[in-house]
């Protein structure tokens, strides 16, 4: 499917004020701005597999679409969501356990890139990824 392949990080857009916002200390927000995250996805009809190697971990994520499921952030934040599929856009929406706030997200290609788009708070950020 479109989402398959390997994705490498490639630039933030208002990535600091996002992590600022969700509450992530100055340091490891520092650190997450050179993350060199890389996105390895494959689909498989309505499951997904989402491994994330970063800097600072290695995990593998597997969701099926609308099945809600349990993540933890790299700083450690813990949330608990589903992702959806809505025309050609992945729709994540998840509650953080500690205060119930929202974080949306979609995963999106445009012009050959996967655009991530978090919202959280009235805050926006993006991260722009490549196809390795």
């Amino acid at each position: 499917m479109a989402f398959d392949g390997t994705w490498k990080i490639d630039r933030n857009e208002n990535y600091d004020k996002f992590m600022e916002k969700m509450g992530v200390n100055m340091v490891k927000r520092k650190l997450a701005a050179h993350d060199n995250l890389k996105l390895t996805i494959t689909q498989e009809g309505n499951k997904f597999t989402v491994k994330e190697s970063s800097t600072f971990r290695t995990i593998e994520i597997v969701f099926e679409l609308g099945v809600t499921f349990n993540y933890s952030l790299a700083d450690g934040t813990e949330l608990t969501g589903s992702w959806n599929l809505e025309g050609n856009k992945l729709v994540g929406k998840f509650k953080r356990k500690d205060n119930g706030n929202e974080l949306n997200t979609t995963r999106e290609i445009t012009g050959g890139e996967l655009v991530q788009i978090y919202m959280y708070e009235g805050v926006e950020a993006k991260r722009i990824f490549k196809k390795e």
